[in-house]
């Protein structure tokens, strides 16, 4: 698939709460989805090759093994991102974050 196709095409996997915002700004392929169903859904969608970015809710990582996770940690296509809901986790810092995806220390 040529990366023209991919450009923009954005996928959201999460709680009501994350997607329905996402919805409201026009993004149409959100899926409601939690637990071992928004993990089978999230599988699905990265197999798929249809998507540039996978936006998934944090709460989706505790049912992901380590294999999994190291694989969408060092994923570029699709690019995938955790997204802690209100009131989760701590948040990672935009400084781990880009040393994450992009292996550049900005905290310097």
């Amino acid at each position: 698939m040529a990366n023209e196709e991919l450009a923009g095409n954005i996928a959201i996997i999460g709680e009501r709460e994350l997607v329905l915002g996402f919805r409201l700004i026009g993004i149409e392929n959100s899926f409601i989805a939690t637990e071992e169903e928004g993990l089978r859904k999230f599988t699905e969608v990265y197999k798929s090759n249809k998507y540039s970015l996978i936006m998934l809710s944090e709460n989706l990582k505790s049912f992901m093994d380590r294999k999994l996770l190291d694989t969408i940690e060092t994923s570029t296509k699709p690019l995938v991102v955790f997204i802690p809901l209100p009131g989760g986790k701590e948040e990672e810092s935009v400084a781990d974050l880009a040393k994450r995806i992009l292996g550049v220390d900005i905290g310097r």
